[in-house]
């Protein structure tokens, strides 16, 4: 067993700090469009990163190991492709490329943290939303400590990926995905997430922002939390569940904690193959399991947990009730479904990105006690 001592930043994922000066500034450049009549008005520039601080004094989050690997993915023939002339950077020699040939694709990346001391009994595997990639379970906009660091310290083996076409995981070229993806626009999370107060909160102007009342949204760093947005594509769920299941036969018995996009993928693929899962953590799933199959997570415990502001929201008490039918459904049949509302247990003020909220302490430890009492922990 090696054991590694890590205090504050480890590969770009352990950094919690923030530095107590204020954030660097950035400068956003504008452009003015050739064919356009006139030139955007310049916004406001975002607010800089924020930055960990080499200084600061934390007990040391000990590790047996930490690694990554990339899983799954299939390989495709492009043919008939002309030949063209690149120049793979400036001023360099130009080269000939030619695209046809075999592609690797649709592969996974996954990184894995193991503490020293071992607590969880089976890995805790952590799967992202849509737009997102497995950033989302590590170091919060504002710095502060992540979902992946709390669960390490409460002695899991974390498993973190980014999906299929997000982050390290790559995407195709569009000679084998025709389809294109789906970007989002600076303030769409804002609006969308249960930050703020809906279409018409978010400006340019930070002075100008509407965050509902209460929020644990840490809004002085929701720019960082942009930053993050990645690509999605809108026909890709075959090609990540591919990946997914492969993950979990190669890893599991294990327990999953999924957010938002990813409960389509964490049900469909519990359902599938019960016998590979321990627990399922649903933390504000956009898409429930299938309910003709309710009867196959009979043996699988799952947790649901919703923030707050719900019922203010659009699309959200749409998408709660048809988790929630699910869940009855899964009951029905012998299994065993919790749904927790933080609002009605005392938590209050998280928004749909509750692992980045600034209470997301308290709901790391809502999981941790139910995970102890299904007994999954030493």
């Amino acid at each position: 067993m090696k054991t590694l001592l890590l205090a504050g930043l480890a590969l770009g994922l352990f950094g919690a700090s923030a530095l107590s000066s204020p954030v660097l500034a950035q400068t956003a450049p504008t452009t003015t469009p050739t064919t356009a009549p006139a030139a955007p008005s310049a916004a406001p520039a975002p607010s800089g990163p924020v930055l960990p601080d080499p200084a600061a004094k934390k007990e040391p989050i000990q590790l047996r190991d930490m690694g990554s690997f990339h899983i799954g993915g299939r390989i495709v023939e492009v043919t008939g492709k002309p030949v063209r002339e690149v120049v793979f950077s400036a001023g360099g020699t130009p080269a000939k490329m030619d695209p046809n040939g075999p592609y690797q694709v649709e592969q996974m990346y996954v990184q894995y943290f193991f503490p020293a001391t071992r607590k969880g009994k089976f890995p805790l595997l952590m799967w992202h939303g849509g737009g997102l990639t497995g950033v989302t379970y590590e170091t919060t906009p504002d710095g502060r400590d992540g979902w992946l660091n709390m669960f390490v310290r409460k002695g899991w083996d974390v498993y973190v990926s980014d999906a299929v076409e997000r982050g390290r995981s790559g995407y195709p070229s569009p000679d084998i995905w025709s389809s294109s993806p789906v970007f989002l626009t600076r303030g769409n999370a804002f609006e969308r997430f249960r930050i703020g107060a809906g279409p018409g909160s978010w400006n340019p102007d930070p002075a100008k922002l509407k965050p509902l009342p209460g929020s644990q949204f840490p809004i002085e760093a929701y720019d960082s939390f942009v930053r993050q947005n990645v690509p999605r594509w809108l026909d890709s769920d075959k090609a990540i569940i591919a990946a997914y299941t492969e993950l979990v036969q190669k890893v599991c018995p294990c327990v999953i904690l999924f957010h938002s996009q990813a409960g389509g993928f964490a049900f469909k693929i519990a359902q599938e193959h019960p016998d590979k899962v321990k627990a399922l953590v649903a933390v504000e799933p956009a898409v429930p399991g299938d309910p003709a199959k309710a009867a196959a997570l009979k043996n699988v415990p799952t947790l649901m947990v919703f923030g707050d502001y719900i019922e203010q929201d659009s699309r959200w008490p749409t998408m709660r009730a048809k988790d929630v039918s699910f869940g009855d459904a899964v009951k029905a049949a012998g299994g065993s479904v919790d749904v927790v509302d933080l609002p009605k247990v005392g938590i209050k003020g998280n928004s749909h990105m509750l692992m980045m909220d600034k209470n997301n302490g308290q709901v790391a430890d809502l999981i941790q006690d139910w995970l102890v009492k299904k007994g999954l922990v030493d």
